[in-house]
């Protein structure tokens, strides 16, 4: 289901996916972010619109991608179940597309998910495991495989993996014409595969930029290696882009489709998130502020004056976490 490919997804391929996904999943919206308080962060003359993928089913993008997968199981497949390892937001994704297309979940997590998101699950009916850390989740996951018989639904790898991810660019390329620029949260590397492969076959003109928290760069460094590299340590508070690793299929399209990919401390995610909520009235969680991040840090210069999308990729952050990790104050800032 989730083999490595060389198939590079058309737009055809992507609105075929978008359509297949129909009313199960929402075309969500594009919003113009003006005031005083992004001119000053991102610049007077810069153009921003959010696209709020935060407002998907399980508040996250990683819906398209699960429900994808689920949607392409054969009888005895669906009968068996499902299986998937995440920190919590496709977790939560695969829990709910297992309930639409009737089948069942169990689902691999490590010990210090946050709470809220083991109970999104919970609720969407999965079976919850939990590990003790993120290295030991994809061992696990891969034993309920095997001696399961569960069709595994990886969390950023693979062709229709990338292809519910694309549906996101998609839309926003739909929505938001002769775009300069979309910046895009870098975890293990499918929603940037998915959105620039959408973006650059669109709207050709259009840079696409990813950006990593500085203690969770496998992409960065893949870039700079030729070749996906894996993380010997994670540090970041972004747990949601906290992937130990990049794969073939995803890194492989990223190195085609995007123009390049800044880092940021996580100090300037939770700037950002400060930001988001006090302008735009919006509680993200820390991988959702990154692309708002870069907007104001290492990508102002670059971009001053241009039309620039930000991908607000989810909002599953309990509001105890949130209050003890958004930050007031402008996005500090960074060398490009």
């Amino acid at each position: 289901m989730n083999a490595a490919s060389d198939k590079t997804p058309t737009p055809g391929d992507i609105g075929q996916a978008r359509q297949r996904l129909g009313e199960r999943i929402r075309e969500t919206p594009v919003w113009a972010w003006r005031g005083d308080s992004i001119a000053a962060a991102a610049g007077p003359r810069t153009q921003v619109l959010l696209k709020l993928e935060l407002f998907q089913y399980t508040g996250t993008f990683k819906a398209r991608g699960a429900l994808l997968n689920t949607l392409a199981l054969d009888e005895g497949a669906r009968s068996r179940g499902v299986t998937a390892v995440s920190a919590g937001n496709h977790a939560i994704a695969t829990a709910f597309a297992a309930r639409v297309v009737g089948t069942s979940a169990k689902v691999v997590m490590p010990k210090t998910a946050n709470p809220a998101r083991v109970a999104a699950c919970r609720a969407y009916g999965a079976e919850v495991v939990l590990t003790d850390d993120v290295y030991a989740a994809f061992e696990e996951v891969e034993r309920i495989r095997k001696e399961e018989g569960r069709s595994f639904v990886h969390p950023f790898e693979g062709e229709l993996t990338v292809l519910g991810t694309a549906t996101v660019g998609y839309e926003l390329a739909r929505q938001a014409r002769d775009l300069d620029a979309v910046i895009v949260p870098i975890g293990g590397g499918g929603l940037i595969a998915g959105i620039a492969c959408a973006v650059k076959q669109m709207q050709p003109q259009c840079k696409v930029y990813g950006v990593e928290p500085v203690g969770a760069d496998s992409m960065s460094r893949s870039f700079r290696a030729g070749a996906p590299q894996r993380l010997e340590r994670v540090d970041t508070i972004a747990d949601s882009l906290a992937a130990p690793y990049a794969l073939p299929y995803t890194y492989g399209l990223a190195r085609r489709f995007v123009d390049d990919i800044v880092t940021i401390p996580d100090a300037a995610m939770q700037h950002a998130m400060g930001l988001l909520f006090a302008d735009m009235k919006l509680a993200v969680e820390p991988a959702a502020a990154a692309a708002t991040a870069a907007l104001c840090g290492p990508l102002r210069q670059r971009l001053e004056g241009q039309r620039v999308a930000v991908i607000v990729c989810g909002s599953n952050i309990d509001l105890p976490s949130f209050a003890r990790q958004a930050l007031a104050g402008p996005v500090p800032p960074q060398a490009p």
